[in-house]
C-alpha cells in the first residue's frame, strides 16, 4: 500500500470544490458549535395536512417483539431500545434508526408509535441517528406510516419537524451523490407533509440538479450499483406517489420524476436478469432494496406505463459502461465503463473488464458479491481485484481501493470497440505505475463465449486472471481446462490453480465457493463451451 498520504492527495484531487468546501465549513463550523455549547430544537411548533397514497412496496420484516434484524444480524434490546447500539457497526445503527420496520406488513398501528415515541423521548442522547442521512430516510417512514394509520400526533409532528431543520441545515453537499439525493427525496416529503415551501424550493432545487446528473443518459443511476440504481428507482416512484396523488404546488415535480422513473425502470429490466436476479457489480447486495419486480409492479400501480419491459437486444447499456448479451442458453454482463463519477466513488470496485455468466438461467459465474461497509480486511478485499472476473499485474489493483469508501488513482477505459456480438476495450489502470495496458476482446456465440487478454508492455509482468464460479458448482482440472458438468472452460495453460473464495450475496453472510486462477505473461486465451 502506498504511503497513505499520496492515497489521500490522490482521492482529494478528483472531489469537487462544493465537496471540499463543506467538509471544510463544517467541521470548522462544528467546532465552533462545541465551543458554546450549541444544540439543536428538538420539537418546533408544527402543523401539517392530510395527505393521500396509493399503497406502496412494504419493507421485509426486521422487528418483532423487542428484535431488530438488520443486515442478517439480530439484536433483542430487553428494556430499552439503544439508539447508538454500537456493537455491529454502524451501518446496524444506521438502519435502526431508518425506521423501515415502521412500514412492514405485521408492524400494528400501536408498536410503531410506541417506538417512535421512544425515539423521540431520547432524542437528546442520539448520535448517529440524528446524522442527515438517517433523517432522510426517517422522516419518509415516518410520514408514510402516519398517514397510512391517520395519525395526527402533535408531540411526533415537532420532533419530525424540528428534525427536517436539523437536515436542512446538514444537507450532504459534502458527499454529494445518492446521499444528497436522499436528503432531496425526503425533503419532498417534508414539503408536504407540513406544506412548507422552505422545505420545498430546497427539494425541488437538489431534485431537478441532482436527477439530470445522476440518472445516465441510458438510465442508470451514476454509482453504478445495481442496487443502489433499485434504492433510487424506489424513491423516486415513491415521490411520484406522493406528488401524483396531493395537489399542493401544482404538481409541478411530477413530469421530471416520471421521466426519470420511466428511463431508470427500462434500464434495471435490461440488467436484471431472467429469473429476477441484478449482478451483484460494485456495492451490491440481495436483500436490500426492493427487487425488480416489486418495482414494476409498483410502477403499474402508479400507472407509470412508458417504460416497457424492453428485449436486452433493443435496449443500449450504453453511458453506464455495462453491456448484457444474451443468447439461447445464456446471458453474460460484462463491464467496459469507467469505474462511476470521478467525484465519488465510494461505492466502486477495481473491478474494470468483470464479468458475470448465467447458464439455463442459473449463475455460474460470479461477482464476489458484498458483506460489510465496515473499515476493515474484508471490506479491501470485497472492493479489489483480486475479487472480480479479470486480470490483475503484479498483485496491483487496477484501481487503487482504499479504507473503506475511497478510491485514489482510477482506471479508464482507453479505447473500445464493439459490434453485436464482439467487444474489445482497453484500460490504463496500470499504466503509470508499470507502463502497462490491459485489452480484453470478448466474443459471443451461441454456444461459445471466447475471452482474449492481452498485456501490452515492454516488459513481461506476472498476470492472473481469475474466475469465480457460484457456491454449489464444482469444477474439475481436465488436460487443457476446467469441465463443470457439460461446461467446458478451455484454456492452453498448465498451472491451473483451483482454490476456495468466500462469495457474499448478503451482507455478513458468506458461502464457500470455488475460484480459478489462470497465471499468464502476454495474451491468455479462454473459451468458455456450452
Amino acid at each position: 500500500m502506498k504511503n497513505k498520504k499520496i492515497l489521500l492527495f490522490n482521492t482529494i484531487k478528483y472531489l469537487k470544490l462544493t465537496q471540499i468546501f463543506f467538509r471544510v465549513f463544517y467541521v470548522a463550523r462544528d467546532q465552533i458549535r462545541q465551543y458554546i455549547n450549541f444544540t439543536y430544537d428538538l420539537h418546533i411548533p408544527s402543523s401539517t395536512t392530510k395527505l393521500t397514497f396509493k399503497k406502496s412496496i412494504l419493507f421485509v420484516n426486521s422487528f418483532n417483539n423487542n428484535t431488530f434484524k438488520f443486515l442478517n444480524k439480530p439484536h433483542t434490546f430487553e428494556e430499552t431500545i439503544n439508539w447508538n447500539f454500537p456493537s455491529y457497526g454502524k451501518l446496524w445503527t444506521y438502519n435502526l434508526t431508518y425506521f423501515d420496520y415502521l412500514n412492514q406488513e405485521d408492524i400494528s398501528k400501536k408498536e410503531g408509535i410506541e417506538i417512535i415515541n421512544d425515539f423521540i423521548d431520547q432524542s437528546n442522547h442520539i448520535k448517529d441517528g440524528l446524522e442527515p442521512f438517517p433523517i432522510s430516510l426517517r422522516g419518509i417512514n415516518w410520514i408514510k406510516f402516519l398517514v397510512r394509520h391517520i395519525i395526527n400526533d402533535q408531540n411526533i409532528n415537532d420532533s419530525l419537524y424540528a428534525q427536517y431543520q436539523i437536515l436542512m441545515d446538514n444537507l450532504e453537499y459534502h458527499l454529494l451523490g445518492n446521499h444528497l439525493l436522499e436528503n432531496g427525496f425526503s425533503l419532498l416529503f417534508g414539503a408536504y407533509y407540513f406544506q412548507d415551501e422552505k422545505l420545498y424550493t430546497k427539494a425541488k432545487k437538489i431534485l431537478t440538479d441532482e436527477l439530470e446528473e445522476q440518472v445516465l443518459k441510458d438510465g442508470a443511476h451514476f454509482e453504478l450499483s445495481p442496487m443502489y440504481h433499485q434504492i433510487m428507482l424506489f424513491r423516486a416512484l415513491e415521490c411520484i406517489n406522493l406528488v401524483q396523488n396531493n395537489s399542493w404546488n401544482n404538481q409541478e415535480l411530477l413530469k421530471l420524476l416520471i421521466s426519470k422513473a420511466e428511463i431508470m425502470l427500462r434500464w434495471l429490466n435490461a440488467i436484471t436478469y431472467e429469473n429476477g436476479d441484478i449482478p451483484l457489480l460494485n456495492d451490491s447486495a440481495n436483500s436490500i432494496a426492493p427487487t425488480t419486480k416489486q418495482l414494476n409492479d409498483y410502477a403499474g400501480t402508479l400507472q407509470i406505463t412508458n417504460y416497457c419491459q424492453p428485449a436486452v437486444s433493443n435496449y443500449q447499456l450504453n453511458e453506464s459502461g455495462y453491456r448484457k448479451i444474451k443468447k439461447k442458453r445464456y446471458e453474460c454482463i460484462v463491464d467496459v465503463g469507467n469505474i462511476g463519477p470521478d467525484y465519488i466513488p465510494g461505492h466502486a470496485h477495481s473491478d474494470t473488464f468483470n464479468f458475470e455468466l448465467y447458464i439455463d438461467g442459473k449463475p455460474f459465474i460470479v461477482d464476489t458479491g458484498l458483506s460489510t461497509y465496515e473499515t476493515n480486511k474484508r471490506r479491501i478485499v470485497e472492493r479489489s481485484t483480486v475479487s472480480h472476473n479479470t486480470v490483475q499485474l503484479e498483485d496491483l489493483d487496477q484501481s487503487e481501493v482504499w479504507s473503506g469508501f475511497r478510491v485514489a488513482n482510477r482506471a479508464y477505459i482507453v479505447n473500445m470497440e464493439e459490434t453485436d456480438c464482439l467487444i474489445e476495450a482497453m484500460h490504463d489502470g496500470y499504466k503509470k505505475r508499470l507502463d502497462a495496458l490491459h485489452q480484453r476482446k470478448f466474443l459471443f456465440e451461441n454456444n461459445k463465449i471466447s475471452i482474449v487478454d492481452t498485456i501490452i508492455s515492454k516488459k513481461s509482468y506476472s498476470a492472473i486472471a481469475r474466475l469465480h464460479f457460484s457456491p454449489g458448482i464444482e469444477p474439475l482440472i481436465v488436460e487443457d481446462g476446467i469441465l463443470v458438468d457439460k461446461v467446458k472452460i478451455k484454456v492452453q495453460n498448465t498451472k491451473l490453480k483451483l482454490q476456495g473464495y468466500n462469495y457474499a450475496p448478503e451482507f455478513n453472510k458468506l458461502e464457500k465457493a470455488k475460484m480459478l486462477e489462470i497465471p499468464f505473461t502476454k495474451k491468455l486465451e479462454i473459451e468458455i463451451i456450452l
